[in-house]
């Protein structure tokens, strides 16, 4: 079947259709999800630390069972990993403020390492274009890695408020781009209707 035929124009403007649909919801959900993240950081964040905690003692409860599986080689092991898992789950779930702070630790120290390396790789000169980028980029990185891990926990609530800005900003994108999709699909529409 050729696209220019009706039925599959037709086809085409019911995906176009679809499509902004999904869009818009993409671009509300988006910018609601950046607005609670912007006005509420703290609260955000002690979600992901939950869930965080959650996912820890659900992954230990599915080692223990692993243990009573008489084929399982390593049942010692995973038992232990799996009681590990468990009480680092009720811990960071009971001390929200100490998994804020690893979150920022991890975070930090993985920043360094990045600039570190970019760093390292800048200033090793060889053929590679855009060295004075490298050692740009490992500049700011370092540094930045450097704050967080220093301040890990008000490093990390400042970073949930960029990351809630950068949310708005992309379901407002997310939310024009379906209405110009609309748009499209109702020219189209139009045009096969006159045709």
């Amino acid at each position: 079947m050729q696209p220019s035929e009706p039925g599959a124009q037709q086809s085409q403007v019911g995906m176009v259709a679809a499509s902004w649909q999904a869009t818009l919801l993409l671009g509300v959900v988006t910018l609601i999800l950046g607005l609670i993240v912007s006005f509420h950081p703290s609260g955000s964040l002690n979600v992901i630390a939950v869930l965080l905690g959650i996912l820890m003692i659900i992954s230990g409860i599915f080692h223990l069972i692993r243990v009573f599986d008489s084929s399982e080689p390593h049942r010692v092991w995973l038992g232990i990993a799996g009681l590990l898992f468990i009480v680092i789950g009720v811990v960071l779930i009971r001390h929200l403020h100490l998994t804020l702070g690893i979150i920022g630790l991890v975070i930090g120290i993985t920043w360094i390492v990045q600039g570190l390396v970019s760093l390292v790789a800048g200033l090793s000169g060889g053929s590679r274009q855009g060295n004075g980028w490298w050692i740009f980029f490992g500049i700011i990185s370092l540094i930045a890695g450097i704050v967080v891990a220093s301040a890990p926990v008000s490093s990390v609530t400042v970073l949930a408020v960029l990351i809630g800005i950068w949310f708005i900003v992309m379901g407002v994108f997310e939310i024009i781009a379906a209405f110009m999709l609309r748009h499209v699909a109702k020219t189209v529409k139009e045009d096969l209707v006159h045709t």
